[in-house]
């Protein structure tokens, strides 16, 4: 545990200041004292891992591309795209 602890200051170091609630704070000064660490690596470990979170999330499916031009076409049939009677033909010019 010590290695990692070391880890983080090897690289330079920007400080910012952040204002929270007491509540949070508490429940930050809790997590950390329980792991034996600083309240700024409790902290720099859950920036790390939000932001991992959301690059995860930044990753677009085809759906996610395609959801707003989902159901458009008002035909009235639910089964147009799995049913061979109004796929026949489909492709071709």
């Amino acid at each position: 545990m010590t290695f990692c602890l070391f880890l983080y200051y090897i690289e330079d170091m920007t400080t910012i200041t952040c204002r929270i609630p007491e509540k949070l704070d508490a429940e930050l000064e809790a997590v950390a004292e329980k792991r034996k660490v600083p309240k700024s690596t409790v902290v720099r470990e859950a920036i790390a891992s939000n932001l991992q979170e959301q690059k995860k999330q930044g990753r677009l499916s085809a759906y996610d591309v395609m959801k707003e031009a989902c159901g458009i076409i008002k035909s009235g049939r639910r089964d147009l795209a799995t049913h061979p009677k109004y796929m026949k033909g489909f492709g071709r010019d």
